[in-house]
């Protein structure tokens, strides 16, 4: 599931600015791509009603990151906006990632009432049949887009997904307008990372030169957009966004790139991290490296002391070409997808085609 969010401050080294936390393991859909292998029933030692509110006091004393309540469908959790609302009270920011199809007027409402600031839903084609076909079930399409609808209608804030791969690559920028129609706050673009059933999608996922051109062509909507516009899971956006800066004699800073320049690329490990539906924690959804479990031991305890966050932290570790390369510190390369091709999640992102300039 793919995952919503505001603007953030300016973080400092390792501040936790983000968690996405599996609620449910259980979905409505059978999504080509789907990191969890989701299916429609019920999963095994999910973390109760009382076990989610120790956890949210858990992260709140680590700092104020905004709480991602993902899946699998998180509506399918009877106690969903009972969480939403315990998080809300103790002041962190709570947004939630769903797929649209079980939008009701009652459930945002509910969203509205339990402090949820933003939702997210995933439109990975601009048609029914291609949206279709990726999720997995007929009239996905349809159902979000009636699902946006009725938030928006209550006033909810929304920001639409999007996986790219092959197949709806051409598409990109026709989402990017239907997200603008519909009234969406943001476009957030995810590169397939091949985990769960994205593994058997791979001939799926868009080569290294197809991958600079689309964030290429991403970087160029920033000025024809009111959108707020964020590349996921696709670290080299930071490295293209500061060479095509330094093209256009731009001094890349906040008042030019906004919260852009203050992200880097690969967030795993520094700014983020991903609970699960039993309570592992992983330095990211994709990165199936456990680091710790919340049924065992503080979140706190995994956040500061688990060996692969900390050598995650240190961008010295990096190998390979992403070692030298004089963009690791705002890149990184994407982790999860070099553990994919090599069982080494230090080293170097199989996806780029940047050769670094010099050594540091």
């Amino acid at each position: 599931m793919n995952h919503p969010h505001g603007q953030g401050h300016t973080p400092k080294a390792n501040t936790l600015r983000l968690v996405a936390w599996e609620t449910t393991r259980r979905c409505n859909l059978a999504c080509k791509h789907c990191r969890a292998v989701a299916e429609d029933h019920p999963y095994d030692n999910e973390l109760d009603t009382k076990a989610s509110f120790q956890l949210l006091e858990q992260i709140k004393e680590v700092g104020d990151p905004i709480i991602i309540l993902t899946g699998g469908e998180p509506l399918l959790r009877d106690d969903i906006f009972d969480i939403a609302a315990f998080g809300t009270k103790l002041g962190l920011r709570m947004v939630i990632a769903i797929n649209g199809t079980l939008m009701t007027k009652d459930i945002a409402k509910k969203m509205k009432d339990s402090g949820i600031k933003r939702i997210s839903v995933s439109l990975d084609g601009s048609t029914p049949e291609t949206h279709d076909a990726f999720r997995g079930i007929k009239n996905a399409f349809v159902n979000s887009i009636r699902g946006i609808k009725i938030a928006k209608k209550a006033g909810m804030e929304f920001q639409i997904n999007t996986t790219i791969t092959k197949t709806n690559l051409d598409q990109i920028p026709r989402i990017l307008s239907l997200a603008e129609t519909l009234g969406a706050v943001a476009h957030h673009i995810f590169l397939l990372v091949p985990t769960g059933r994205g593994k058997y999608i791979i001939d799926s996922e868009i080569n290294a030169k197809e991958y600079e051109e689309t964030l290429n062509w991403f970087y160029d909507q920033r000025d024809k957009t009111n959108l707020q516009l964020k590349a996921t899971c696709a670290p080299h956006y930071y490295r293209i966004l500061r060479q095509r800066a330094k093209e256009d004699g731009k001094k890349v800073s906040f008042q030019t790139h906004g919260m852009d320049v203050v992200t880097r690329g690969c967030l795993a490990g520094t700014g983020f991290c991903f609970i699960s539906h039993v309570g592992r924690i992983q330095t990211c959804g994709f990165l199936d490296v456990e680091c710790g479990n919340i049924t065992q031991q503080t979140f706190k305890d995994v956040w500061e002391n688990s060996q692969v966050f900390n050598k995650l932290r240190d961008f010295n570790n990096l190998e390979s070409k992403c070692g030298i390369c004089e963009y690791k510190r705002v890149c990184g390369g994407c982790r999860a997808r070099a553990y994919e091709a090599t069982g080494n999640y230090l080293a170097e992102e199989p996806l780029c085609s940047y050769q670094p300039q010099r050594i540091k």
